[in-house]
């Protein structure tokens, strides 16, 4: 069984803290990992990166997940990249209309899977290992709370001294 260091995944999402924080789950996991923030990144990076797997928000500007996967299986190339879609959308008016898409896509054009945000990264992780049929590296512990831990760390690193004041006021108000 291949390792995971040995796969690239490619992260597509337009909000920044959602696409550091994935990033850094897979890479957590012993995955390369390199990142988009919109469809239109994305289908250039394709050509560079050769991912075996993306994860991809469906409500993005420039390039919507639905036109990157059109974008994707019309090319031979990438007609078989697996695709997981991740979004905040599948039970609101803005998804919907994508969701139905989806689920209306012939069984060779659909993502492999849908996930809703927010994302558990050991669900994440585990589904990517299943479709790429690898083998996570093993982390220190073993220990699933300390990679998400881990993970919410690193994101905090990442983020924006706006944000982060955003979402003190947020934990403060509970």
């Amino acid at each position: 069984m291949a390792k995971a260091s040995e796969k690239t995944v490619l992260v597509v999402d337009d909000e920044p803290d959602v696409r550091n924080f994935l990033a850094a789950c897979l890479e957590d996991a012993g995955f390369k990992v390199e990142t988009a923030s919109d469809g239109v990144e994305a289908l250039e990076m394709v050509e560079t990166v050769e991912p075996d797997l993306m994860t991809l928000d469906m409500v993005m500007p420039r390039k919507s997940g639905i036109r990157v996967i059109r974008s994707l299986r019309e090319q031979e190339r990438w007609a078989k990249l697996p695709v997981i879609v991740i979004t905040a959308h599948a039970h609101d008016e803005m998804g919907s209309d994508s969701i139905k898409e989806f689920n209306a896509f012939t069984s060779g054009l659909r993502p492999r899977y849908t996930m809703e945000k927010p994302i558990s990264p050991a669900k994440l992780v585990t589904a990517i290992s299943e479709i790429l049929q690898v083998e996570v590296e093993d982390q220190a512990d073993g220990d699933s709370s300390t990679t998400e831990q881990a993970a919410i760390m690193n994101m905090l690193k990442n983020t924006d001294i706006q944000t982060l004041g955003k979402i003190k006021d947020m934990l403060s108000n509970k």
